[in-house]
C-alpha cells in the first residue's frame, strides 16, 4: 500500500485534493482526520477522546516506575498482558469520568492553592534566588523544554487540585470505630502453631527418566516455546533536542548576546544586615496615638544618634518588635522585598552605608529606626566565568527550538526518501546508529530506550519495513523524541528441529514430571494424615501470624488460617505451583499480645484509610456506570473490556 502511494504521488495528491478540500469546509482539519482515523484513540468518555498517545505515555511511565523499583528483576513481559493493558485503560477512563464530574460541579482551585502547590514542588524550589524569589527566566526555560508556558502549567496544577477535591472529601470523612479496629488487630496478630512437610519437585528429578516418545509429545505440544524470535538488524535515527544539541556550536557572539540579554540571571542580588528599633502603631490608632508614637521614635533616634554604640542596648530595651528586640534589634541578612514594611523599609535600608543610622521611617506597622551593620552589594559573575554554562543553556534552547521547527521536516524526509536514512541524517546532522531488535522489548536496554517502544517495534516488523525495505515512519515515542529505522537484515521467527533443542525439551519434561510426582505424593500424604492424625515427619513447630508469616508463602498462610480452630490438630494441603506441594499440621491457636493504645489508634487510621479508598473506588465506579464509555479497536492485539 505504501509503495503505491510513493509511486503515484501526483495521482494520489489530486485524489486527496478532490476528497479532502470540500470536507474541510464542514469539519475542519482536526475533525476530518479524527472522523476517519479512530485508530488514534483508544476510548472516549462522554465524547472526550482518550488518545493512543495518552495511553502509550501512561504505559511508558508505568514501565519506567517498575524498572526503578525492580532493577535487575524487571521483566517487561509482566506488563505486556491483556489484563495489564485493560487495567491501564480503566485507570485513564476513571480519571476522565472524575474530571467530568469535577467540571459538572464547577469545582476549581484558588490562585493561592495553586501558588502553594507550585512552591512546594522541590524542582521549582531549586530555582530560588538567594533573596527567596523564583528565577522566572529559568522557570520559563524549564517549562519550555516540556512544551508548556507558565500559564499552561498553572492551569494543569489547578486542574489536578480540582479533580482531587471529590476523592479528598470522601477520604476525609472516613471513620472506623475503636471496637472494629481492636477486633481486626487482634485477628491480625493471632498466632497459629504449625508444622510443615514439603514435597519439593527437586527431590524427584533424579527419579524421572522421560522416554523419547514423551520428549516428542511434549515438543509437539509446545513447539512455540522453543521458537527463536524474529530479529531485525536496523539502522536508526533518533531526533530529539539532545540529539540536535550535539550538532550545535554557538559562536562567542551568540554566547555574549545571551549573557547580556539574561544578565539578571548571573547577578547576586544585593543584601544587607541591619538592626531595628520599632515603635509600633496599631492600624486603627488615633491621630493622637500616632503623634505620640512619632515623638517617641524621634526621641529614640536622638538617643542612638548621640550614642551609636548603644543601638543594640536601646533596641533590646525599647523596640516593640519582639522577634528582633531580644537580639539587640538584629534582623540578619535580607534582600529587597523580604521584610515587613514594604517599599518604605527597602528604600530606607538599602541607601544606608555600613554603620549608618537611618532617620525615622514611617511604615504600615509603625515607625522604624534602622542601623546598617553590613552591606553586600549586587555581584555580577564575569562572562568568562559562566561562558561554559551559557553554552550549555543556549544549546539546550536552540536544540528545543530546532526540534520544534524541524520535526515535521524530519518526518517528511524519512517518508519521502524511503530507501535510506542517510538523507535525513545529512540534513539534520544526526548520527545513524545500528541495533538488532526483536518484536518484544529488551529488558537489558536502559529505562526509556526508544528501541523498546511498542509502536516503534511494530513499525520495524511491518511488511513495508522487512519486505519492501522502506524506512519506518518517524515514530513519536514521547519526551520530544522521534525515531525512524531502516531494516538491513531480517530473520523470521523459526522453530528449530527437536534434535537441536532436545536437551532443553528434556529439562522441561523432567521438571513437569517431577512436579506432577511431588503433587501426587503430597495429596496422598494429606489424605493419609487426615485419617491417622500422625505428627511424625514434620518440621519443628513454628508460630505464624497474618502479620508475621515467618517466610511461609501467602497461599500457605491463607490455607493455615482457613483450618477450623475448633478441630485441632488440623491438616491442610497447599499447591505451591513450581515449588511443589506442602502439607501443614495446625497444632494450636495462640492469642496475640495485648494492644497498646498508640497501636490501636494507628490501626484505626489504617483501616479508615482502606475503607475510604474503597468508598472512593465505589464512587468512581458509580460515575463510570452513568457515563458513556466507548472503546476503539484493540490495545496491542488485546481487546479492552467494554462497558
Amino acid at each position: 500500500m505504501l509503495d503505491f502511494f510513493r509511486n503515484h504521488k501526483r495521482l494520489m495528491m489530486f485524489m486527496l485534493i478532490l476528497v479532502i478540500v470540500p470536507g474541510l469546509g464542514f469539519v475542519g482539519i482536526q475533525g476530518f482526520r479524527g472522523f476517519f482515523d479512530e485508530s488514534a484513540n483508544v476510548a472516549s468518555v462522554n465524547g472526550h477522546k482518550i488518545t493512543r498517545a495518552e495511553y502509550d505515555d501512561a504505559m511508558r511511565q508505568q514501565l519506567d516506575r517498575a524498572r526503578q523499583m525492580l532493577g535487575g528483576q524487571f521483566d517487561a513481559k509482566m506488563f505486556d498482558t491483556p489484563e495489564r493493558r485493560k487495567e491501564m485503560l480503566d485507570s485513564l477512563i476513571e480519571q476522565r469520568v472524575l474530571a467530568d464530574e469535577t467540571q459538572r460541579l464547577h469545582l476549581t482551585a484558588s490562585d493561592d492553592a495553586v501558588r502553594r502547590t507550585l512552591l512546594s514542588d522541590p524542582v521549582i524550589s531549586s530555582l530560588k534566588n538567594p533573596d527567596g524569589s523564583i528565577d522566572v527566566n529559568r522557570y520559563k526555560e524549564l517549562l519550555a523544554m516540556q512544551g508548556m508556558t507558565p500559564d499552561q502549567y498553572d492551569e494543569r496544577v489547578r486542574y489536578t487540585l480540582a479533580t482531587q477535591q471529590l476523592p479528598g472529601s470522601i477520604e476525609g470523612s472516613a471513620f472506623t470505630s475503636k471496637t472494629l479496629a481492636q477486633n481486626l488487630t487482634a485477628l491480625a496478630e493471632q498466632q497459629r502453631e504449625v508444622q510443615g512437610l514439603a514435597f519439593n519437585p527437586h527431590d524427584y528429578v533424579a527419579k524421572v527418566q522421560p522416554t523419547d516418545a514423551q520428549l516428542q509429545a511434549y515438543y509437539d505440544a509446545h513447539r512455540n516455546d522453543f521458537a527463536t524470535p524474529a530479529t531485525a538488524t536496523i539502522q536508526y535515527l533518533v531526533m530529539s533536542p539532545a540529539a540536535l544539541a550535539a550538532g550545535l556550536q554557538p559562536t562567542d557572539a551568540d554566547l555574549k548576546k545571551f549573557y547580556d540579554d539574561n544578565i539578571a540571571h548571573y547577578q547576586t542580588a544585593a543584601q544587607m544586615r541591619a538592626s531595628l528599633i520599632l515603635v509600633a502603631v496599631a492600624p486603627n490608632a488615633s491621630a493622637d496615638d500616632k503623634t505620640k508614637a512619632k515623638q517617641r521614635a524621634d526621641a529614640l533616634l536622638a538617643q542612638v544618634k548621640a550614642h551609636p554604640d548603644d543601638f543594640a542596648k536601646v533596641a533590646e530595651q525599647s523596640s516593640q518588635d519582639p522577634a528582633s528586640a531580644s537580639k539587640g534589634g538584629d534582623l540578619g541578612y535580607f534582600g529587597r522585598g523580604m521584610m515587613a514594611g514594604g517599599q518604605a523599609f527597602d528604600d530606607a535600608a538599602f541607601k544606608l552605608k555600613k554603620d549608618e543610622i537611618s532617620d525615622v521611617v514611617p511604615t504600615d506597622v509603625g515607625y522604624l529606626i534602622l542601623k546598617a551593620t553590613d552591606v553586600k552589594p549586587s555581584v555580577t559573575q564575569p562572562f568568562d566565568t559562566v561562558k561554559d554554562a551559557i553554552a550549555k543553556d543556549l544549546k539546550t534552547q536552540l536544540a528545543g527550538k530546532a526540534f520544534s521547527d524541524d520535526s515535521d521536516g524530519f518526518t517528511s524526509v524519512v517518508y519521502e526518501q524511503a530507501k535510506s536514512l542517510q538523507p535525513a541524517a545529512d540534513k539534520y546532522k544526526l548520527q545513524i546508529q545500528t541495533a538488532t531488535v526483536t518484536p518484544q522489548p529488551n529488558a537489558a536496554l536502559p529505562p526509556g530506550s526508544p528501541l523498546n517502544n511498542a509502536k516503534f517495534l511494530s513499525a520495524v516488523f511491518a511488511n513495508d519495513s522487512v519486505q519492501a525495505h522502506n524506512n519506518t515512519q518517524a515514530i513519536d515515542v514521547g519526551n520530544n523524541t522521534l525515531i525512524a529505522a531502516h531494516v538491513t537484515d531480517y530473520k523470521p521467527a523459526a522453530v528449530p528441529p527437536l534434535d537441536t533443542v532436545k536437551d532443553a525439551v528434556r529439562q522441561k519434561v523432567i521438571a513437569v514430571q517431577a512436579d506432577e510426582s511431588a503433587h501426587k505424593d503430597g495429596i496422598a500424604k494429606l489424605a493419609e494424615l487426615q485419617k491417622s492424625n500422625a505428627s511424625t515427619g514434620f518440621s519443628a513447630p513454628l508460630k505464624v501470624s497474618r502479620n508475621d508469616a515467618q517466610g511461609l508463602p501467602p497461599a500457605a498462610l491463607s490455607a493455615i488460617y482457613k483450618a477450623d480452630a475448633q478441630k485441632l490438630p488440623a491438616y491442610v494441603g497447599v499447591d505451591l505451583g513450581d515449588a511443589g506441594y506442602a502439607v501443614y499440621r495446625v497444632n494450636a491457636v495462640v492469642p496475640g499480645a495485648p494492644i497498646d493504645p498508640q497501636r490501636l489508634v494507628a490501626a484505626q487510621q489504617q483501616i479508615a484509610q482502606a475503607e475510604a479508598q474503597s468508598e472512593v473506588e465505589a464512587y468512581v465506579q458509580a460515575l463510570r456506570a452513568r457515563s458513556k464509555v466507548k472503546f476503539y479497536g484493540s490495545l496491542d492485539s488485546a481487546q479492552a473490556g467494554g462497558d
